[in-house]
């Protein structure tokens, strides 16, 4: 009997499932043809707004932008900090850089959260924003940082692209501090069939600020209040979030419910799987365990046609790019350890049960082997 493959991910049976839906909604905004603009746009950023319960929803082209442009609405740039973890992928670093302020990087938790006792070690009287990224869609200790923000007088800008329905202590993810950053990339929970992201807020200023940056800077067809550039969501890519938006629970709930089974099959002895919290409820963008033996694990896998991924093998202080920062091996000894560890796991909506039987007996029997032949 062949061995089941299991795909790290499957956007072709996401069409399969929403295809009529998604060529009648492709039918009309082409019918319409408005492609920028207009009535999708505004009826995605009030549902994102309602949903979070915050005023402003503010559609862009992505989740570095807005990033990018968030921190230029808070007023970051040269000779400003923000700190953040090594652990993210590269973008949240590259955007504080982008406007001309100083990363400072703070070690992380076992569950690959930002430390909060790390971040208050790093601030710095140039220090103006903190930068929590909520990884695997599992929020920050959110409590902890808007206290450290509250208490130094900094402001807080949540990198949520990975975290849309997650929430910590009954609030989303994305709604505590003064801006909220989301991605809707393809691989996303919440995704588009191409770039996107948007931001939350519930600063008018801000909000206005950022809609100004992502249009030229335009008030009107003529106007130029101050220059900008262009970060607008695509209106076709805001009607086909619009419609997984109103499915979003759903796919979370399935992605739960695949997470909670590895949690039950995988042996804790030999997978480490950050518990979830009674103060949290994680939206598993991805399923990230920490294991020995990560490179040999993986090639294991990908033989018996088991797709996984690692988030992230370099950290980020690491990264040639990040030479003039200053920092070297051995300052972030947690998330460095981890990194040498991690591994993601398939949590896709459209795995079921048989499929997340066979990674989680794979990747036991791999270990266990691994174990026996070292003892």
């Amino acid at each position: 009997m062949a061995e089941r493959r299991v795909a790290y991910v499957d956007l072709s049976a996401q069409y399969r499932e929403e295809q009529d839906d998604l060529r009648a909604i492709f039918d009309r905004v082409m019918t319409e043809a408005q492609a920028v603009g207009g009535r999708d746009i505004e009826e995605l950023e009030h549902s994102l707004a309602k949903h979070h319960g915050m005023k402003h929803a503010v559609t862009l082209n992505s989740g570095t932008d807005a990033l990018r442009l968030g921190l230029i609405a808070m007023g970051i740039g040269p000779g400003d900090e923000v700190i953040t973890p090594p652990n993210s992928f590269v973008a949240s670093t590259a955007v504080i850089v982008d406007v001309g302020a100083r990363p400072v990087f703070a070690d992380v938790l076992p569950d690959q959260n930002i430390d909060p006792a790390k971040v208050e070690a790093v601030i710095t009287p140039r220090t103006k924003a903190i930068m929590p990224v909520h990884l695997t869609g599992r929020t920050a200790d959110m409590g902890a940082i808007m206290a450290i923000a509250k208490r130094h007088d900094l402001m807080v800008i949540e990198d949520a692209a990975q975290a849309i329905g997650a929430k910590y202590q009954g609030q989303f993810a994305g709604t505590f501090g003064e801006i909220g950053c989301f991605s809707a990339h393809p691989l996303k929970n919440l995704n588009a069939s191409g770039d996107g992201g948007f931001v939350l807020t519930n600063d008018d200023a801000m909000a206005q600020t950022i809609r100004l940056l992502r249009n030229h800077g335009l008030a009107d067809r003529n106007t130029v209040v101050r220059f900008g550039t262009v970060s607008r969501m695509d209106t076709l890519q805001a009607a086909i979030l619009q419609y997984r938006f109103a499915r979003l629970d759903g796919i979370v709930e399935r992605r739960r419910k695949n997470a909670a089974l590895y949690t039950k099959l995988l042996d804790p002895e030999l997978v480490f799987c950050p518990p979830e919290q009674p103060n949290e409820f994680i939206a598993y963008h991805t399923f990230v365990v920490q294991v020995d033996h990560r490179d040999a694990l993986q090639a294991h896998l990908a033989e018996k046609g088991i797709g996984t991924a690692i988030h992230y093998p370099i950290p980020i202080h690491l990264q040639p790019a990040a030479a003039p920062l200053g920092y070297k091996r051995g300052d972030f000894p947690i998330c460095e350890r981890q990194a040498e560890r991690i591994l993601t796991l398939p949590i896709h909506p459209w795995l079921n049960e048989g499929d997340v039987e066979a990674v989680a007996v794979a990747t036991n029997d791999f270990l266990a082997s691994r174990r026996k032949n070292t003892h």
